[in-house]
């Protein structure tokens, strides 16, 4: 088996003030897969990909991109990768066009293999049209397609996705997606940080949990699923208080804990009819009402909210502690 293309071991990195943001984060990412980097607000994912695109010298670890280390030789992995983050980095007087052939002229291509390169992915990203415009006039999902396109401009073999469809709409979204999908059917590598747990599920090969700086699950979207129990009683109540009192009822039913957000208490359990019958029993011996009921497979959601006790959201938090 061929090395990773992306591989850290025991990154630690600490910014002032003492907050650790990575407290020895281990990951790989096999050539031609995706990685999902999942994670709560301030978990490290954005500090991770930090390091790996030599953004951030990491306090201790190890760290390299397609047998690159990045802090040994951070000029030779930038020319390895492409980055495209959170905020779409295009210049706003600028067309696309323009920006397009400005990334290739900062990654010494020619000028007549710029301006081809900005044509192909112009096209590509659905950006044709509008390719003589100021990227100041281009909505937020088109800002986004031009972002990822100029990250895509020298044709890197590995690919950093930092949050990259935060903020766009469904439709947007699942074009990117299916961008995405492109690039790793060609050959590309990507590390993806999403907050969007159906992002991970359809895109991400591997899937890898981390909160407060360390890795606290990994592998498939399936194997993470399977740890949750083969089915979920959702049990919504009719406020937080009769859910704090189901939730009490309801502790010894299930192979684990129950797990309570809000108004909505879930179960899981290997055996669903049996245990459904004993939900309902439960409830009804402590006078709790049922406000609804669902008894459904998990999702990656149950499994982020039990890994971590916290539901998917941003990494602004982490990102001010830069």
């Amino acid at each position: 088996m061929s090395a990773p293309a992306v591989v850290a071991e025991d990154l630690v990195k600490t910014y002032k003030g003492g907050v650790r943001a990575l407290g020895g984060v281990s990951l790989a990412v096999e050539a031609g897969t995706v990685l999902g980097l999942l994670g709560p607000n301030g978990a490290g994912k954005t500090t991770a990909v930090r390091v790996l695109t030599t953004l951030l010298r990491p306090d201790s670890g190890r760290a390299e991109v397609a047998g690159v280390d990045v802090v040994a030789h951070p000029d030779a992995v930038r020319r390895l990768i492409g980055l495209a983050g959170q905020n779409a980095a295009v210049d706003e007087n600028l067309t696309g066009r323009e920006n397009l052939q400005l990334v290739g002229k900062l990654n010494h291509l020619t000028r007549p293999d710029a301006v081809d390169r900005a044509g192909v992915l112009l096209d590509r990203f659905g950006l044709t049209e509008a390719a003589g415009r100021r990227a100041k006039t281009y909505s937020g999902g088109m800002r986004r397609r031009l972002d990822l396109a100029a990250a895509l401009v020298a044709r890197a073999p590995v690919l950093f996705l930092d949050e990259p469809t935060t903020g766009l709409d469904p439709r947007s979204r699942v074009d990117l997606w299916a961008i995405i999908e492109e690039l790793v059917e060609a050959g590309t590598t990507v590390l993806l940080t999403t907050q969007y747990l159906e992002e991970a599920d359809r895109l991400a090969d591997q899937i890898c949990v981390i909160d407060h700086g360390k890795v606290i699950a990994e592998g498939t979207s399936a194997q993470l699923k399977s740890r949750m129990g083969a089915t979920i009683i959702e049990i919504r109540l009719g406020g937080e208080q009769l859910a704090i009192r189901a939730e009490t009822a309801l502790e010894q039913i299930g192979e684990v804990p129950p797990v309570r957000d809000g108004e909505t208490v879930r179960v899981t359990t290997q055996d669903g009819p049996a245990v459904l019958s004993q939900v309902v029993g439960s409830l009804n011996d402590v006078n709790v009402p049922i406000a609804g009921l669902v008894v459904r497979e998990p999702s990656l959601d149950d499994v982020f909210l039990a890994l971590t006790g916290h539901v998917a959201e941003d990494e602004s938090t982490e990102r001010r502690s830069a």
